[in-house]
Parts: C-alpha cells; sequence; structure tokens
C-alpha cells in the first residue's frame, strides 16, 4: 500500500452562490470526483468566497448545504476526500492576510477575472478585487501539489505560484509549495442556453438536479439559429450539439451529427434528445440526491469531520510561518 505522505495533495473548491450547473459539474466538479482516490484530496465549499457578491446569510447557508448535498450525491467520498466548507479553517484568513502583505497591488490589477466580473455587472468591492490572494492562501495553506480549475482560473493559479515564491524567496526557505494547474481542455468551458460560458452570473445555466418541468423549460429555451427544419445543418456550430456531445456515447453523438446533415431534423429534436440524454445521466446521482435530503445531519457530519482534517493540515503548513515572520500564539 502506497504511503499516504508520498501522495500528491489535490485542493479545489467551488463556490455556494446557487444551484450547481453542468457547467460546474464538467468543468469541476467530475475532475473533483474522479480525483479523489488519486491523491490526498482537499475539496472545499468557497463560503468565504461567495461573500464578495451574496450578500443574504440565509441564502448562502443553504446554498452551501445545497453544495455539500450535491457532491455527496454525485460520488464524492468522504472516506477518501475531506470534504469541508472554507470558513471552518481559520489558518486559511490567517494565511491571506501575511500573503496581502507581499502582493503587489499592481499584481492585482493585472486580474482578469476581476475585469471580467465587474464587466459582467458585480459591483466592485476589496473582496473581489483581492480574490486571487485568498484563493492562494486556499491552495497553499494545505501545500497543494494539483489544483482541478476552469481555464479562467488560470491566471489566479499563476499569481498563486507567484506568490508563494516570494513568500519562499522573503523569508528564505521552502515554506510554500508552488502548485500546479489541471484543466480538462475539452470541457473546460461548457456554453450556457444563450451561448456565453454557462454561469450563474449571466443567469444561462442548466441546474445538476433541477426540477423536471423546470429544466425542461430551460433546455427549450437555448438559442439557436433560424435555419429552418427541413435544412441541413452544422453540428460544430450549434449550442445543443455542444451540450449533447457532454452527456452522448461517441456512437450516439455521430448518430445526431448525422441527422443534422441530413436535414428535416430541428433544434426541437435536438432539445428532446438533450433533456433525455441529462435525465438518463444525472439519474443515480438524483436518487442519491433525494434519499440524502432526509437524512441532513449526515451532510452535517461529513462537513465536520473533513473540517476536522482540514485543521490539521493547515496547522502544519502554518506554524513554521508564524514563526518565521514573528507571529507567536498566546494561546
Amino acid at each position: 500500500m502506497q504511503n499516504e505522505s508520498t501522495l500528491p495533495i489535490i485542493l479545489s473548491g467551488i463556490q455556494p452562490s446557487g444551484k450547481l450547473h453542468i457547467g460546474n459539474y464538467f468543468g469541476a466538479i467530475r475532475q473533483h470526483i474522479d480525483m479523489q482516490e488519486k491523491g490526498r484530496a482537499f475539496y472545499f465549499i468557497a463560503n468565504f468566497h461567495s461573500l464578495t457578491s451574496l450578500k443574504n446569510g440565509k441564502a448562502l447557508r443553504e446554498y452551501t448545504y445545497e453544495v455539500a448535498l450535491d457532491y455527496l450525491a454525485l460520488g464524492l467520498n468522504p472516506e477518501e476526500a475531506t470534504f469541508f466548507a472554507q470558513s471552518d479553517v481559520p489558518q486559511v484568513t490567517e494565511l491571506a492576510w501575511i500573503l496581502s502583505t507581499l502582493t503587489p497591488v499592481s499584481l492585482m490589477e493585472k486580474g482578469v477575472s476581476y475585469k471580467d466580473k465587474i464587466a459582467a455587472g458585480l459591483i466592485p468591492n476589496i473582496g473581489l478585487f483581492t480574490y486571487p490572494i485568498l484563493q492562494a492562501a486556499d491552495i497553499l495553506i494545505y501545500h497543494s501539489n494539483i489544483v482541478p480549475v476552469g481555464e479562467d482560473q488560470k491566471q489566479n493559479i499563476e499569481i498563486c505560484r507567484d506568490l508563494a515564491g516570494k513568500f519562499n524567496r522573503t523569508y528564505e526557505g521552502d515554506f510554500l509549495i508552488e502548485p500546479e494547474e489541471y484543466i480538462v481542455k475539452s470541457v473546460a468551458t461548457v456554453p450556457g442556453t444563450d451561448g456565453q460560458k454557462m454561469s450563474k452570473s449571466y443567469d444561462n445555466t442548466l441546474p445538476i438536479f433541477e426540477e423536471p418541468k423546470a429544466l425542461k423549460k430551460k433546455i427549450m429555451s437555448i438559442q439557436t439559429d433560424s435555419t429552418p427544419l427541413e435544412e441541413p445543418k452544422d453540428p460544430t456550430t450549434d449550442n445543443v450539439y455542444a451540450l449533447i456531445s457532454l452527456f452522448a456515447t461517441q456512437e450516439k453523438k455521430e448518430e445526431i451529427a448525422q441527422k443534422y446533415r441530413d436535414g428535416g431534423y430541428g433544434y426541437g429534436h435536438a432539445k428532446k434528445e438533450l433533456l433525455g440524454l441529462m435525465t438518463d445521466y444525472f439519474a443515480e446521482a438524483t436518487e442519491r440526491r433525494n434519499e440524502l435530503q432526509q437524512h441532513p445531519d449526515r451532510v452535517f457530519d461529513v462537513l465536520h469531520e473533513g473540517a476536522k482534517r482540514a485543521q490539521i493540515q493547515a496547522e502544519k503548513v502554518m506554524q513554521p510561518i508564524r514563526e518565521v515572520v514573528g507571529i507567536h500564539k498566546s494561546f
């Protein structure tokens, strides 16, 4: 049996800012589930990060629970992965402040993610501006080696490496590990119902565990071009087909693509195919979720145990950092 201390530490988080959607699943969650047995996995619910845009305490608590419920339903194994809420590990914000004292303002000003969020209508605030610093602390506090993220987070991982390197040079030691991102290129960006990247910010999502009638309505609202039903269509330029490709087998994809090219196959037909494929794909997870909803204590127990394990690892990393920067705990 491989020694646990030699396994890579895999770290990723997800914001509890609304219903998880298939963009979250294919861009991140599926990788999290697949990788949980390939190293020491630390997966957290980023509730501090959600405060940059969500100003409703009741909603945040509910979303945090819902994210935990969804992950467990989708196959996260708490015996394999350490699963917890970000706010339950105080060492994270402690390290974030220390890193902020080394971070040039110019580095934050280069943040593409910040500019994109402001362009999308989010109100600027210091938390949003310094988001990459807290994200860096989330990663570095566990000595993470591998960070599964979406393509849009690649720059933030580069910032994380920059901050780890600067801390190590400033204090002349190997206190922090510089991580590597892990991105699945083929599904890093999932199109939303309007053709843009699927995002709660754009209100264009297909939630994983949406009610059947609501899901059908959302799928039927996916924007397409005006090519008449009888005419051939190009599947490679259609958002509905792009979404079908996430769920269908290779054989099924080729079959549907041929129907597009032959003509007589409308976008309404394709949307019905998508609805069936998505429903079937998440059928077992939906069953597990319905069962778990009857036992919320099980969900909270998982988060509680995960937080204890995460704190132990975080404290190992934090102790020498406190010492080298000159911070001493009095108790």
